[in-house]
């Protein structure tokens, strides 16, 4: 699933970035778009879309029409890298749920703009998931200080029902 819960374990006393014991969470959640094409796939995907593309060419190997046909061949491989490289830099999202005794706090940081914070007391926190009735299904929210906010609006459903459960037993 695009998300893992951290506890405080790995910063401990002592260790290395270690903050004081007061201002660590005691858990906390990390969300992120699924990357269908890792980055090995796209090396892989690259050189063989190259080579698809450059096969044609061999014949033309000796003679100058092979030097008017380059650009364009080059164009083709360099615009599918650009795309592909844009996909990944758009869906750099990260929306990472902090868990304290006295805050729970919310932030999203997307590519090209500020971060966007939520905060409340845990205490007071409702976690919902509407079915059918919210823009997509299994839309899910978390309320409180008088505002109600998406959480996960990038997983797919089956993963926003989980990630319920998940929600439901931390905050109860």
């Amino acid at each position: 699933m695009p998300y893992v819960w951290l506890e405080p374990e790995n910063t401990a006393p002592g260790h290395p970035g270690a903050v004081p014991h007061s201002d660590r969470p005691h858990s906390e959640l990390h969300l992120w778009p699924y990357r269908s094409l890792p980055r090995r796939g796209f090396v892989w995907f690259i050189g063989i879309t190259a080579a698809m593309i450059g096969l044609p060419l061999i014949a033309l190997v000796g003679s100058p029409a092979l030097w008017g046909m380059m650009p364009f061949v080059a164009a083709a491989v360099g615009g599918i890298w650009w795309a592909i490289e844009r996909s990944y830099r758009d869906g750099a999202v990260l929306e990472r749920l902090c868990l304290w005794p006295d805050k729970v706090t919310l932030t999203r940081q997307e590519p090209r703009r500020s971060p966007r914070l939520w905060e409340a007391n845990p205490h007071w926190v409702r976690v919902a998931i509407y079915a059918d009735n919210g823009p997509v299904e299994q839309y899910l929210t978390l309320t409180g200080a008088g505002r109600e906010v998406e959480i996960g609006a990038f997983l797919s459903a089956a993963e926003r029902q989980a990630l319920y459960g998940e929600l439901a037993r931390r905050f109860a």
